[in-house]
């Protein structure tokens, strides 16, 4: 949200004060500010220039040759504006001077002098009107500066929308200049609302079919506008703070809403007789402002005019009921709607505007009424033959109850630890609008309606009021005596590091951090399907609705947006995953650490062997376990149909291994390849680690023997190390898988057997010995060496 000094300047006297210091107290106090922007500052030597006659350029159909009388010169002018005309004031843009696009110097266009430029509004900064020049409506003499008669100069500063989540009266200027007067100790100068008395009978008949969404609806008809511009300098206003001039009904209404936080919506009055609150009893189309057609449910509350539909409560207006230019009566609605509902038809509409984010607040239903007397006023004060033609409609249907508090001074020291005055207790909470009665040592506090809706609920909130405004700054800094206690060691949450640890610092590999639920647009760019699972209440429309059942997907998403970044990488994640419902129809969330390992070479065998060694690693080092691995039927359509195997240890199965299934890895790469590891770490905490075992390197070389194997079906690893395990050799230090091969039926391996002894160096004999007693046992199985 953005915010004009000058706009604050309005309803608080902020002269002698320094505005950057103070914008730093409102962030400690208040709301964090993001950025300040100093508006105008580029704009320099722009002044007041009339033209006192236009030529056609020889050599060009769309330039002119100008003379403008600049007040103390009449300067020679090349423009291509399409509305230069004779007689016309416009703001001139001398040499030496400056607009946001640089600086402004003599030159010579097209073949003749130009002593500067002649302003459009977008030019200066002030708007994104590009249309045309600038035509200033002014009695200024020539030559003036245009920052002595429109408020170019500015101060705005950009506040963190989350901080103010839980403050709706800081949605509008006046909230926040109530906090700046509450800072700065001065007088907030009260809103100026119109006269809104009218002699005759015509009224606006309202009715309300969901009381339960509506708290507040309250409009009003004028007629008699006969201007349709507004003035230049709430335009400026406008655009400083993100919003571009319409017309003068439609900036009005944006108007009050980014000075008092209430959005208003004006409806041609020609298009309105009757007005209805009400859901649609069945689900119809609806074409908004915007002109987009949108999709209305039930649940959707709508304003109409009889039987038509003329807006989106709360969210947007209708194109058939909109102002146009020579709009000269409107009835105006300024209502309070059910935040909660609002933000649910937003989500479902996937349309989020500046009124919906600020009826999502909740804000105070008082308002409804200062924005009907603030928008005759503004009305009149441009265009005074404007008038009110009807009474006032206001219908109450909820009221949020009053709150009052009661606490004693000692509450505030106990809480706040520092000695506050009586008098700036009373002080401050009056400058924040509060009601403060003190007697005796005790308060009792009513909070004004605008804190109430949801702020201010508790004796807790009040201490904060008067701390922040106390400034947490001027606390003196004391230290506190307090007992310390050790913190339980969560061994789940060590092996969580230890393994992000290892895979980091061993492995090289990216840890990543994403969302919980699919994205349906990038899985079905892998052709991975999101499959029927837990979903998000009331995002049916959304692709990202369905909570994820495993962590692959979502890591392959992220290998796929990498892929053009690195040969080679890897990445992690240890993220939540949801398993479907518990009996008790709770989400059943487990902890799974999710690997994708990436190579653009294309040798999947090689990848798929480096996952085996890193599951292995993991296992072994945080275990002090072997880890086995059985082939497996794929759980999901995007696992490869042969290269898929269960994790397991000790017996459990942990998790899986796979590659992709070659329709999915060509969609993923053409060329390069993926291999997959998810370990369920809730069933990886519960497995037992082993003693550490420590053994004395030998001293003596070692040796080693490669066994190329060739394996009947269904044979697996485990059973291949039965053979060398039950020999009891102590010699033989470690055995590892170096290669397998697959090919018309024929199913091979190789291992690699690595002897060492601690007390001398092995002969061949010997060794051969070994390697000939495991070959015997490997017979047994059918398992023989390939030729």
């Amino acid at each position: 949200m953005f915010v004009s000094i000058n706009w604050i300047k309005d309803y608080v006297d902020l002269s002698g004060l320094d505005i950057k210091k103070l914008i730093n107290s409102f962030t400690l106090a208040t709301a964090e500010v993001e950025e300040i922007y100093e508006k105008g500052a580029d704009v320099q030597n722009v002044v007041v220039g009339e033209i006192l006659s236009v030529e056609a350029h020889p050599n060009s159909q769309k330039l002119h040759l100008l003379k403008v009388d600049a007040g103390s010169k009449v300067c020679d002018i090349v423009c291509g504006a399409p509305n230069v005309r004779a007689g016309m004031k416009v703001a001139l843009a001398l040499a030496g001077g400056r607009v946001p696009a640089g600086e402004i110097k003599l030159a010579t266009v097209a073949g003749f002098p130009s002593e500067g430029m002649c302003c459009s509004e977008k030019e200066l900064g002030i708007s994104d009107d590009h249309s045309g020049l600038m035509e200033l409506e002014t009695d200024a003499p020539n030559g003036t500066d245009l920052k002595a008669i429109f408020p170019i100069d500015d101060i705005v500063f950009e506040v963190d929308n989350k901080s103010l989540t839980n403050r709706p009266d800081l949605w509008g200027h006046y909230g926040i200049a109530r906090e700046f007067a509450a800072l700065t100790g001065r007088a907030l100068k009260p809103l100026t609302l119109g006269d809104l008395s009218y002699d005759g009978d015509e009224q606006v008949a309202v009715s309300i079919g969901r009381p339960d969404l509506v708290y507040r609806y309250s409009c009003v008809k004028m007629d008699n506008i006969t201007k349709h511009v507004s003035p230049l300098d709430m335009r400026i206003r406008l655009y400083y703070c993100g919003m571009r001039g319409i017309n003068l009904l439609a900036d009005v209404t944006n108007y009050i809403m980014l000075e008092i936080g209430q959005p208003t919506h004006a409806f041609n009055a020609a298009k309105i007789d009757c007005i209805g609150v009400d859901t649609p009893q069945a689900p119809m189309k609806f074409t908004t402002l915007d002109g987009v057609e949108r999709e209305i449910d039930t649940d959707t509350l709508m304003i109409w005019n009889g039987d038509e539909p003329t807006a989106i409560a709360g969210i947007m207006g209708g194109l058939d009921s909109e102002i146009v230019e020579d709009t000269g009566a409107v009835v105006l609605e300024s209502a309070n709607f059910d935040g909660i509902s609002v933000r649910k038809s937003s989500s479902r509409l996937g349309h989020r505007t500046d009124a919906s984010a600020r009826y999502e607040k909740m804000l105070d239903p008082t308002l409804t009424m200062e924005a009907v007397g603030r928008f005759v006023q503004l009305v009149k004060e441009i265009d005074p033959d404007a008038r009110v033609a009807s009474q006032v409609t206001d219908v109450v249907c909820k009221e949020y109850p009053p709150v009052s508090l009661s606490f004693d001074k000692a509450y505030v020291d106990r809480y706040t630890g520092i000695e506050i005055s009586d008098e700036r207790i009373c002080k401050t909470l009056t400058a924040l609008g509060f009601g403060v009665t003190y007697a005796d040592g005790n308060f009792t506090v009513s909070v004004p309606s605008w804190r109430a809706t949801k702020d201010v609920t508790i004796k807790a909130d009040i201490i904060e009021e008067i701390t922040r405004i106390y400034g947490y700054d001027n606390f003196k800094i004391t230290t506190t005596r307090s007992p310390l206690k050790p913190v339980p060691n969560d061994y789940a949450r060590l092996e969580d590091a230890e393994v992000q640890d290892l895979l980091v610092k061993k492995f090289a590999l990216h840890e990543v951090h994403s969302y919980v639920w699919c994205d349906g647009r990038k899985f079905k760019k892998l052709g991975i399907p999101v499959e029927p699972n837990v979903t998000v209440l009331n995002i049916e429309n959304s692709e990202n609705g369905v909570l994820r059942n495993a962590m692959l997907p979502t890591l392959l998403s992220i290998a796929a947006e990498n892929k053009d970044f690195a040969d080679r990488y890897g990445l992690f994640e240890i993220g939540r995953v949801v398993e479907g419902t518990k009996p008790t129809g709770e989400a059943n969330e487990r902890k799974h650490l999710g690997i994708v390992l990436y190579d653009k070479s294309g040798d999947e065998k090689a990848l798929y062997l480096r996952a085996v060694a890193l599951v292995n690693a993991l296992i072994g080092e945080i275990k002090q376990k072997p880890a086995s691995y059985a082939k497996i039927t794929p759980a999901h359509a995007w696992q490869h149909p042969k290269n898929t195997a269960e994790i397991s240890v000790d017996g459990t199965a942990i998790g899986t291994l796979c590659a992709l299934h070659p329709a999915n890895a060509a969609k993923l790469d053409k060329i390069g390849r993926a291999v997959g590891v998810e370990l369920d770490m809730d069933k990886f905490h519960a497995v037992n680690a082993a003693a550490i075992a420590f053994r004395e390197p030998s001293t003596q070389q070692s040796t080693y023997s490669d066994l190329s194997l060739v394996l009947p079906e269904q044979t697996k690893f485990s059973d291949l190390a039965a053979c060398w395990n039950s020999l009891g050799l102590a010699e033989l230090e470690s055995v590892r898988v170096i290669d397998t091969y697959e090919k018309l039926g024929v199913r091979s391996i190789t291992v690699r057997l690595l002897f060492t002894a601690m007390d001398r160096t092995l002969e061949m004999e010997e060794v051969q010995g070994w390697i000939d007693r495991i070959i015997e046992n490997l017979a047994k199985i059918n398992v023989v060496l390939r030729a």
